[in-house]
């Protein structure tokens, strides 16, 4: 049956107030619920040009206040905020700086293509950010974004334009973020830069906390103020309830996410609070390692939040209900972490140290009195951490002692060092040099991260606690290792290797590194002095031959690589061609021809193990033959002559890098190249080739640096060679390392002026180190490229 007219137009009509109620009174429902969320007066924020008197108390903020109390804050503070405007024209407002139509954000438009974003009148003033509803006389504001220094604003998004067609404003405040779009890239470039420009016009905004850190600095010396700062203002003591601001200003707005890194993380001002919460859990927790390790992590991913967890310890720790409690005990001892990983901003420090002094005076002999003074020597010595602390480190320092680090020495017994959260690589080197007797070598020694598929050096300035921690982490990832790393002490820079006496330790460390550098492949020589050098290896480790003595596997004698030499290369198969090919092939693959070349491969690659056995059985016979014939020889003799069968070689006493040469000098040679970096000179190697393909002395090279991450550059005389490597620092530390040592002078630089400052003198170095990169090293810009 048909409806009535009169009842289809009751519909219609009832339909069309619904869609202006949507369209009107929602937006006006949002803008008055924005003018109220807006006008709460942050109890914490306050302009640096309006700061009362402290003696009104400031207490923790709570969530529940009286409502006509609340009211006459929140109108008193927004009458000193903003400037309520006349019944006059939009268009006509004095203090407008930028004014325009622009479409904002609602719910859920931009993920529904088909909902456009409204359109309002924008005006911009020196205070805040306001939309109308037309720009007509007597338009009514719809909202209001006050604008202070913590504010933020985004530049448009490119790739939101390719999306959406239109272009990005986003405006960030305290409690409301306005997402404004525009058809037009230099329209919204121009609001942009004139709400950028109003931000930085703004004061600091200030919190109570650093006006009472402030106080509390000017009156130190009085104890009764001080104790009246303190009792009257409860944001500086313990609290048990929780924190719904952070103590310190944050800007707002959402972080970076693009970032890489496996956390992801919301505004610094939520980040501030969540972490707040996580300490309250520290008081109840029985095994707190994992949680202050998290803590200690989010402090190190967003560095701005060091300075608030600061002050959130200092305030867990004044005057807490039970002193010396397991509760007391766990915030002292993540303030001890704090205090070994993070420096605090100089007013955050001083703070702190008062803090430290307070303690000490009100509970002298106790832990937390200890604590404080461990705290204390540890903000001295600390500058910056690349890892946070390991798990066994955190457990260390919360009973105030030092790490137990075990360094492995090629050649001699394993040793122990006791370090600190802030002993470096260079002094556990000097340890070790004097322990070891090494202090009369002129050859040098560092520390190097040594684990089964890779070894580099651990650099001078480098904290071995951040060593440690990267061993930590890799043994997580990937348990099959066994060890995944270790710390290994050994020669970094050979200066002379002909006058090292035979009994001595050094000699066992050289006859060591020899022998890696042959197992490595980075000693070109025959096969037959390759069995003779392994069987010379088996009697210094097992003496004269019996079948009784125990025999190494094959790979820690003989070079792997040649084995797999011996084998028949594998069948190249040329790739198909056409789309077609690849289509049949694949769909073979998938059915009953796949499953019969997965059964051919299973069979090739058994039998290449079988002859890879038989190869390897052979060669240990023809090893076990050459080392009958070396009885009689003792094992001091047998070292020497493995070295000296090795020093043969012209490249011994270098350091080789797989370097791939993208200018090569000798022409169209090989591209993937030795690069010997050796006391003398610099020389470059076809792998497998005994010799040098070319050779440079140090009088020859006119500079070197890294062109880019990847990129070491090497410039002789007239020409400029660039080579391709992953070890583009240890690369360059080594060359400043045996020109500092040779006592030369700061290479030139042939792109600075003829103007340049006078060169600078390497410093002496001590015997047997290695030294940290000084300011004679030459390293270009990053980015800067040299052809």
């Amino acid at each position: 049956m048909p409806f009535p007219g009169g009842l289809w137009w009751l519909l219609c009509c009832r339909r069309g107030f619904t869609l202006l109620r949507r369209d009107y009174g929602e937006a006006e429902r949002e803008a008055d619920g924005e003018a109220e969320e807006e006008e709460e007066a942050s109890f914490e924020l306050r302009a640096q040009g309006d700061q009362g008197s402290l003696e009104v108390s400031l207490s923790q903020p709570t969530r529940s206040s009286s409502g006509s109390e609340r009211s006459l804050l929140v109108a008193e503070e927004m009458r000193s905020l903003i400037v309520e405007k006349g019944p006059g024209p939009v268009e006509d407002d004095p203090d407008a700086l930028v004014k325009g139509w622009l479409q904002r954000e609602t719910r859920g438009c931009m993920k529904t293509p088909w909902i456009r974003p409204r359109k309002y009148w924008f005006v911009l003033t020196p205070d805040s950010l306001d939309y109308y509803s037309s720009n007509e006389k007597g338009a009514r504001r719809l909202g209001s974004l006050v604008l202070t220094s913590l504010c933020s604003v985004l530049w448009p998004d490119k790739q939101l334009y390719k999306e959406t067609g239109y272009w990005s404003v986003t405006v960030f405040g305290r409690k409301h973020c306005y997402r404004l779009y525009t058809e037009h890239l230099n329209e919204a470039v121009r609001w942009v830069c004139a709400v950028q420009k109003v931000i930085d016009s703004k004061a600091p905004v200030q919190t109570p906390t650093q006006l009472l850190m402030r106080d509390v600095e000017e009156h130190r010396d009085s104890p009764e103020v001080l104790e009246q700062i303190y009792r009257c203002n409860p944001i500086l003591r313990y609290t048990s309830g929780p924190l719904y601001a952070p103590l310190l200003p944050f800007p707002y707005g959402s972080l970076d996410q693009s970032a890489p890194g496996p956390r992801s993380y919301t505004t610094l001002r939520d980040e501030a609070v969540k972490l707040f919460n996580s300490l309250q859990q520290l008081e109840s927790e029985r095994d707190p390692v994992p949680l202050m390790q998290g803590v200690l992590q989010t402090c190190l991913d967003l560095p701005p939040l060091v300075d608030e967890i600061y002050c959130q310890l200092v305030k867990q720790t004044t005057e807490p209900p039970a002193p010396g409690g397991q509760g007391d005990l766990h915030y002292w001892q993540l303030l001890t972490c704090m205090s070994c990983t993070f420096l605090p901003s100089p007013p955050v420090l001083r703070f702190l140290r008062f803090h430290l002094d307070r303690t000490e005076n009100r509970f002298p002999a106790s832990e937390m009195a200890k604590y404080a003074c461990f705290i204390r020597e540890a903000l001295g010595k600390t500058k910056g951490r690349e890892c946070v602390p390991s798990l066994e480190e955190i457990l260390v320092l919360m009973q105030r002692q030092e790490m137990i680090c075990t360094v492995h020495c090629p050649g001699a017994p394993a040793c122990s060092v006791a370090i600190s959260s802030h002993t470096t690589a260079e002094e556990v080197a000097q340890e070790l040099v004097s322990r070891l007797g090494l202090s009369q070598s002129p050859n040098l020694f560092a520390l190097y991260e040594q684990s089964r598929r890779r070894e580099q050096p651990v650099g001078s300035a480098t904290l071995l606690a951040d060593v440690l921690t990267r061993f930590e982490n890799l043994a997580g990832e990937d348990r099959e290792q066994d060890p995944p790393c270790r710390l290994c002490f050994k020669h970094y820079g050979f200066l002379d290797t002909d006058n090292v006496p035979r009994d001595s330790l050094e000699f066992a460390l050289l006859f060591e590194q020899a022998h890696e550098m042959v197992l490595r492949g980075y000693v070109p020589t025959s096969e037959e002095t390759l069995q003779t050098l392994a069987a010379l290896r088996l009697q210094s480790l097992n003496s004269d031959f019996s079948t009784h003595a125990p025999f190494p596997r094959l790979e820690e004698l003989f070079p792997p690589h040649v084995l797999h030499a011996r084998l028949p290369p594998l069948p190249h198969r040329p790739p198909a061609k056409c789309r077609g090919a690849r289509l049949r092939a694949g769909l073979l693959a998938g059915g009953l021809w796949g499953q019969a070349l997965a059964k051919q491969r299973a069979e090739r690659d058994q039998r290449l193990r079988g002859r890879l056995r038989e190869e390897g059985a052979s060669t240990m016979a023809a090893i076990v033959e050459k080392w009958k014939l070396l009885q009689g020889m003792g094992r001091p003799e047998a070292m020497a002559a493995y070295v000296a069968l090795v020093r043969e070689w012209p490249g011994f006493g270098s350091t080789l890098f797989d370097v791939d040469l993208q200018a090569s000098p000798v022409g169209p040679g090989p591209q993937r190249l030795w690069l010997g970096i050796g006391a003398k000179a610099v020389s470059l190697y076809k792998p497998g080739e005994p010799e040098p393909l070319d050779s440079f002395c140090y009088g020859r090279i006119s500079s070197f640096g890294a062109s880019d991450s990847s990129t070491f550059r090497l410039s002789v005389e007239d020409r400029d060679l660039l080579f391709e490597t992953s070890q583009v620092d240890e690369i360059a530390q080594l060359l400043n390392t045996y020109l500092a040592s040779a006592g030369a002078q700061r290479l030139p630089r042939p792109q600075e002026p003829p103007a340049s400052p006078p060169t600078l003198e390497p410093p002496v170095l001590p015997q047997g180190l290695c030294p940290a990169p000084g300011p004679w090293q030459h390293r270009p810009p990053v980015g800067s490229s040299h052809s």
